[in-house]
């Protein structure tokens, strides 16, 4: 209430200088007499005139939508956005300043709260303009309000008022192109148990052979069985389904973003090499996937990490140790993670004893070496059968490059 009263105050404080300058320029005219006078009232006047219209003409007509060319992008993407403005008067406007406003991830890497455009539509009624919002962050992002002002000449008058308009994209991480290669169990102790499972593709029989317990009904050649006078089944191609759980490190760290890049181009390499996977992730709350195969699994795991942030309170050897998934599980696992902790390997290696395979990726910026200490950590953690993989940014491919070379 005391904002309206201080804004009709204000309005009512323009509208009565505004008289005094016409009242003033007329009465110079009028005492001083002569062409200078009379043309420097006349010529005030359509300014005052247009003041006057501009300061009943209602801003609340407009119409202003804002048209995104699609919904999905990857981190690093830009987005072209057109914005497009109609009135139902042709009441001239000296100028429109239009704010599209951002929310805050949107506003820190474009360093501005908000795309701006200065517009002279003079008589148009219909009008738009583009801006292009340049290296999207991950995330999902949403657009609500447009702020639209305008004024008269002389700065007496100014109009501002806010436009709802929602949208949304969703920006999904980043990912590099990789071959995934499953590792070998081997160790300093020697070969271990794989725990691959072997599958048979039943498309495409590649010979026969002699019938054996266990074998399909369906399996059964009947044109060899006849000719040979005993049970000959179907010989099909075996081939090995590595399945996998992915565990990605929250914590709060300069190189989350490159944490989460790497974490997307191992899953995206893992469901293309035709595997089955899945994912946990503990930040502001726990979000477990269970190990599954298909597209449809992709869609949802870029989903999932579009929108992750590092909020998480709980180590990644904490989360080992207290999650009951891991107790449940007999799989291989793959950790992501920017910090590396004698806990952590420890953990790890227990872990691994029990359940299965366990690899740790160590992600760092493309430049950095390891330090001292996580050189004697990688040390120790090979002496206690859990894999060191060091991934730099920019040189995700060579993760797998180890399996690659064997």
């Amino acid at each position: 209430m005391r904002k309206k009263l201080m804004l009709l105050i204000k309005k009512a404080w323009k509208f009565v200088l505004l008289l005094f300058l016409i009242l003033l320029t007329f009465s110079y005219a009028m005492f001083q007499g002569g062409f200078v006078s009379w043309f420097l009232f006349y010529s005030f006047l359509p300014f005052a005139i247009y003041s006057v219209g501009l300061s009943f003409y209602p801003l609340g007509e407009f119409e202003i939508t804002r048209a995104l060319p699609k919904m999905d992008y990857n981190a690093g993407e830009q987005l072209k956005v057109t914005v497009t403005i109609k009135r139902s008067r042709a009441f001239p406007l000296f100028y429109l300043l239009i704010e599209d406003q951002l929310n805050d991830s949107l506003a820190y890497t474009q360093q501005q709260k908000s795309a701006k455009a200065l517009l002279f539509p003079g008589f148009k009624k219909e009008f738009s303009y583009e801006y292009i919002l340049k290296e999207l962050p991950r995330g999902e992002h949403f657009f609500h309000t447009f702020t639209v002002r305008t004024g008269d000449p002389l700065g007496l008058f100014e109009k501002e008022k806010g436009f709802a308009s929602d949208g949304r994209i969703i920006v999904y991480p980043a990912y590099t192109e990789m071959l995934y290669r499953p590792f070998e169990n081997q160790y300093d102790q020697g070969l271990t148990a794989s725990r691959e499972r072997v599958q048979r593709d039943t498309s495409m029989a590649i010979g026969i052979r002699e019938y054996r317990p266990g074998d399909r009904f369906s399996w059964i050649n009947w044109k060899a069985t006849a000719k040979r006078n005993e049970f000959m089944t179907k010989e099909f191609e075996q081939r090995q389904s590595h399945d996998v759980f992915v565990v990605m490190d929250c914590v709060p760290d300069r190189r989350f973003e490159t944490v989460v890049s790497f974490t997307a181009s191992l899953l995206r390499a893992v469901l293309k090499k035709g595997a089955q996977t899945g994912l946990l992730t503990i930040s502001k709350d726990r979000a477990s996937f269970p190990i599954r195969g298909g597209e449809h699994q992709l869609q949802e795991l870029f989903y999932h990490l579009a929108r992750i942030e590092a909020k998480s309170y709980s180590s990644l050897d904490k989360i080992l140790e207290t999650d009951g998934f891991f107790i449940q599980q007999t799989v291989s696992f793959l950790l992501v993670t920017a910090q590396l902790s004698k806990t952590l390997i420890e953990k790890a290696s227990f872990l691994g004893q029990r359940k299965g395979t366990i690899t740790l990726f160590l992600l760092k910026d493309q430049l950095e070496s390891p330090s001292d200490d996580e050189r004697g950590l990688i040390a120790i953690a090979n002496a206690r059968g859990v894999r060191i993989v060091m991934v730099h940014e920019g040189n995700f491919a060579a993760a797998f490059s180890e399996v690659a070379g064997r």
